[in-house]
């Protein structure tokens, strides 16, 4: 679905510190899109050419392990997904993308995204600090998964996505929390009884 590409910039809140130039320029390169729960937006043997910026909804990206689906990634209003290899390698990917909700889209071509850099000073930095950041959370949810305790990778879980806790179903955040949704239950259980106990505390 087309829209005013002069207006679309001004979707993204982190493009805001661009000039009007950088914002018209990467304006005509973005593409608006809506898709219908379920939908998936990239497929198991695809390649992702789309940054995709969440505008409204909620994606889940997922592989299968096993005969299971493993959930690597929760994306919501915005924040940005993509399939990190296939995008950077232009190679079929296995990590696939779907939409758990009806979702507005803001797609951004990588390949054109890349070139702009190269001509708008504002445009590099963007995605300079983007990249940095995006690995910074790699690094941040490999070691949650390395050192934390079930029941601490579920409470940073509600900190770090305190929406998707309700939006996302018990098989999906289990996985993403390399739990079973037993396990799953138990825990939100137990963090439940703690803070109604702490309140309970509090009140007194």
């Amino acid at each position: 679905m087309e829209t005013d590409s002069k207006t679309l910039a001004d979707k993204i809140p982190s493009f805001t510190g661009l000039s009007d130039e950088e914002k018209e320029a990467l304006s005509a390169i973005l593409i608006m899109r809506k898709v219908h729960k379920n939908e998936m937006v990239v497929r198991d043997g695809q390649i992702c050419l789309y940054m995709v910026y969440v505008c409204k909804g909620l994606l889940r990206q997922y592989y299968y392990k096993g005969g299971r689906e493993i959930t690597e990634h929760f994306t919501c209003e915005g924040n940005i997904a993509y399939c990190i290899e296939s995008i950077f390698k232009n190679k079929p990917s296995h990590l696939m993308m779907q939409a758990l909700e009806p979702c507005e889209l803001c797609m951004i071509p990588y390949a054109g995204l890349v070139e702009l850099s190269l001509r708008y000073k504002g445009i590099a930095e963007w995605l300079r600090h983007f990249l940095e950041n995006n690995l910074i959370l790699h690094q941040v949810k490999a070691d949650s998964w390395r050192f934390e305790s079930a029941r601490e990778r579920y409470e940073r879980f509600l900190r770090e996505f305190p929406t998707i806790a309700n939006r996302a179903s018990v098989n999906d955040m289990a996985s993403y929390l390399l739990m079973t949704p037993e396990s799953l239950s138990r825990v939100r259980t137990s963090v439940s009884n703690a803070a109604k106990k702490e309140k309970l505390n509090i009140s007194e």
